[in-house]
């Protein structure tokens, strides 16, 4: 079956992929793992207390199985956009002290320290990134489903008014659907009959998220941010099986197998790493990023997943090295993308606005 025909078969089927969603599992799985770490954090500091007493034990994982029921209620409960990123938080949340437990669930003696444990933390997450990745990048969204994301702005406006912000959004997604669109012009009447309204749900993860997005532009486009990428990642490359032998040799529980994986991930992440080096010093900027982009993913999906199994939670900061160095190269590559389309469109003629369409009212905040 081709793309076109599961993506028709899965829009016929009521499937339809929000833009947005990358974003919201983005912040599902930082959630959850900033959960685990502080959990394990506060328990080693007051010394693992229990909650409870006289045979009684409240664990953690209760208050987590509540708080994906939030998550779940509130995306059951409400439609439209708005609670979404709210939901995503705290479904994170709630997730991370769930999985903070797992060693107690795969144990026969519930061994809460079970060493493998940050392995398989770390491995959960992780393959909820690739599942994300898959499911937005395998396929390119559909206008039809663009149009679908356009009519959830709606959904908010026709009951409570859209924020100028809100339009701006949902009339940018609006141009990026073509006009042999069935329900293209339905759609632009109805945003722009929503009444104005600036009251807004306070969205702090959009707010962060955007703080950081402004981050990693600005520092992707410094004069020397491929130097201080191409360090680093050479430096972790070294530096990973260091620690990792380092380790082994004052931990009898670390086995050699651990630093094989350890080994084996760092020289695969350098030869991505040289290679990039060597195409950007060819000038082959989009093609140095792709290869550097590897080197990160190829750091987090062998090197750390064989750190954590063998120095567990201590191979936290190469996790969130690796994190920012990915956040980076997807913003410079990002730009690049962005400055091929804008010479393409140099290139050809531009269409003519359809006079038969009345144009959104005027926003200082609209991008376009």
């Amino acid at each position: 079956m081709s793309s076109s025909a599961r993506s028709s078969y899965l829009m016929r089927a009521g499937l339809v992929r929000n833009v947005r969603s990358a974003e919201h599992l983005t912040t599902f799985v930082v959630s959850g793992v900033a959960t685990v770490l502080v959990t394990r954090l506060i328990l080693s500091l007051s010394g693992y207390p229990q909650i409870g007493g006289k045979g009684l034990h409240i664990a953690h994982v209760l208050p987590g199985g509540l708080l994906m029921l939030i998550s779940i209620s509130l995306l059951l409960g409400y439609v439209g956009p708005v609670v979404r990123p709210a939901a995503a938080l705290v479904g994170g949340v709630g997730f991370g002290l769930f999985i903070d437990e797992v060693g107690k669930f795969v144990t026969s003696d519930n061994d809460y320290f079970y060493q493998p444990t940050a392995a398989i933390v770390y491995v959960v997450f992780v393959l909820i990134v690739l599942a994300t990745r898959f499911l937005t990048t395998r396929r390119p969204i559909d206008p039809r489903e663009q149009l679908a994301n356009v009519i959830d702005h709606a959904v908010e406006g026709v009951a409570g008014g859209l924020s100028r912000r809100r339009l701006a959004q949902a009339s940018e997604q609006l141009r990026q659907v073509g006009p042999e669109v069935a329900g293209r012009r339905e759609t632009r009447e109805l945003l722009t009959a929503c009444p104005p309204d600036e009251v807004e749900l306070a969205a702090p993860v959009d707010a962060a998220w955007q703080m950081i997005q402004r981050g990693f532009d600005r520092l992707a486009t410094h004069p020397l941010a491929p130097r201080v990428a191409v360090v680093v990642l050479v430096i972790q490359a070294i530096g990973a099986p260091v620690i990792a032998v380092w380790v082994r040799s004052g931990n009898g529980e670390f086995t050699d197998f651990p630093v094989l994986g350890v080994v084996a991930g760092s020289l695969l992440s350098a030869s991505f790493t040289a290679r990039g080096a060597w195409q950007l010093r060819k000038g082959n900027r989009a093609r140095a990023v792709r290869l550097f982009e590897l080197a990160v993913l190829t750091s987090l999906l062998v090197t750390q997943v064989f750190q954590f199994a063998g120095t567990q939670f201590a191979a936290v900061f190469g996790m969130l090295l690796d994190l920012v160095l990915l956040g980076l190269l997807k913003a410079e590559r990002d730009r690049l993308r962005r400055k091929q389309t804008e010479v393409s469109k140099a290139k050809t003629m531009r269409l003519p606005p359809d006079p038969s369409e009345p144009p959104f009212p005027e926003d200082p905040s609209d991008p376009v």
